[in-house]
């Protein structure tokens, strides 16, 4: 996923919510496994909340605390969805040839 000897960043963030990075040639460690896992997580719980998301949506008896739940938690999704693409964008950009 990473190329060698790049950063590889990370599904989650660290203190005061700044950005992790891994450091490894091993693609098969335990961080690297352990970090796949939890995209595979996060991007499955996206694609749950997207097939959930007409349905509160589209009613009109809505309770709006449970829209802003709703909203909240697509908000949370969407973030981890974006990271999850530019940790592996950053790794395909590096990888693909230049010009076509």
């Amino acid at each position: 996923m990473t190329p060698r000897n790049e950063l590889r960043l990370l599904p989650w963030s660290g203190p005061e919510g700044k950005p992790c990075y891994l450091s490894t040639d091993d693609q098969d460690g335990y961080m690297s496994r352990l970090a796949d896992n939890i995209e595979a997580v996060q991007l499955g719980t996206a694609a749950e909340l997207l097939e959930r998301s007409s349905e509160p949506l589209d009613d009109q008896d809505t309770d709006p605390e449970e829209l802003r739940q709703f909203a909240q938690e697509l908000t949370a999704a969407l973030r981890d969805v974006l990271r999850v693409a530019i940790s592996r964008g950053h790794g395909l950009a590096m990888n693909e040839p230049r010009g076509t």
